[in-house]
């Protein structure tokens, strides 16, 4: 049993990890601000007495004291929203490059030697190596949000390496599943919401990635914090192949029961500012330690639509 923190844990992926960490046993404070989580994501657990939730934003104050005696903190708190963050940047600086330095202070100064965080494959920018290693150089993001996630993992070299903490990063692909408000998925089930008949879809939808149902996403990050023990343990998380726009539309199609819906693009090779066109992680160094995904990019994509569309159980 650990006692442990989970920054953003009323979020899409880090309120699954909650539900493993409080299904091991592990006791678990969140500190999330509300505004991307959802407390009824977490509800269960607190009405339980598993977890706390202290609601705060990490660029305020008054949430620092909750790292005495925590061993481990779980850094899922960002602002995720790729798109925008390449129209209107300042919140993406403030809340995962400000917030990240905040929390490794508040890290500092308790004595809590153990950071997880939760990076992006776009720190890889427009990758020519593919499927793309963790070794792989240089890291040139093309977007404020990769850039952000970039920042950050130095912060967190920096603070293992110079203050004796230790870290692991995961360079996640994309992530998806029940919980999600945000992605390709949510675009289009809303978009088909309000029109059945006509779909929008960004760029020329042919941009091809990886995807991975957030369950096994979650397997892989506990995995990889008990098998590896380095001062800094960087992997990519993700699964061994990838499908593209148009699929991932024919799928939101045919579960939502429609039918002769006309697909309209908006043209390009990127859907907009930022976006990685092509995308697929080498998880080899993961599966060297003895993980390897159950899943693939189109299984996860199928799963995540029936559960986001409400055709599962959580």
């Amino acid at each position: 049993m650990m006692l442990c923190i989970v920054t953003g844990g009323a979020g899409f992926i880090g309120s699954h990890l909650v539900d493993a960490l409080v299904a091991r046993g592990d006791r678990v404070i969140i500190i999330d601000s509300l505004v991307n989580g959802e407390r009824q994501n977490i509800a269960d657990h607190i009405d339980a007495g598993r977890v706390t939730l202290i609601q705060a934003d990490l660029l305020h104050d008054g949430w620092q004291q909750s790292l005495s005696g925590i061993k481990r903190v779980y850094h899922l708190a960002a602002d995720p929203d790729v798109r925008q963050g390449s129209l209107t940047p300042d919140s993406q600086i403030h809340n995962n490059i400000l917030a990240t330095y905040r929390l490794l202070e508040a890290m500092r100064a308790h004595g809590v030697s153990e950071i997880v965080f939760t990076s992006t494959s776009t720190v890889y920018g427009d990758a020519t190596v593919i499927p793309t290693p963790e070794s792989y150089h240089p890291l040139e993001p093309v977007s404020v949000y990769g850039a952000s996630k970039l920042a950050s993992e130095s912060l967190i070299s920096a603070y293992c390496h110079g203050f004796g903490m230790k870290g692991w990063v995961y360079r996640f692909a994309n992530i998806i599943g029940e919980r999600s408000n945000h992605g390709v998925i949510t675009d289009f089930i809303k978009k088909l919401e309000h029109n059945h008949d006509e779909l929008e879809i960004l760029g020329n939808g042919r941009q091809t990635k990886s995807y991975l149902e957030v369950k096994a996403c979650v397997g892989a990050m506990l995995f990889a914090a008990e098998k590896s023990d380095s001062v800094l343990n960087i992997f990519n998380i993700g699964s061994e192949d990838w499908v593209d726009v148009v699929t991932i539309a024919d799928i939101v199609v045919r579960e939502m029961g429609l039918s002769h819906v006309k697909y309209c693009f908006t043209g390009g090779e990127r859907g907009w500012v930022g976006d990685v066109p092509r995308m697929q992680l080498a998880v080899t160094k993961l599966k060297a330690l003895g993980w390897k995904p159950d899943i693939g990019s189109l299984e996860s994509v199928e799963v995540a639509v029936r559960a986001m569309l409400g055709k599962t159980g959580k």
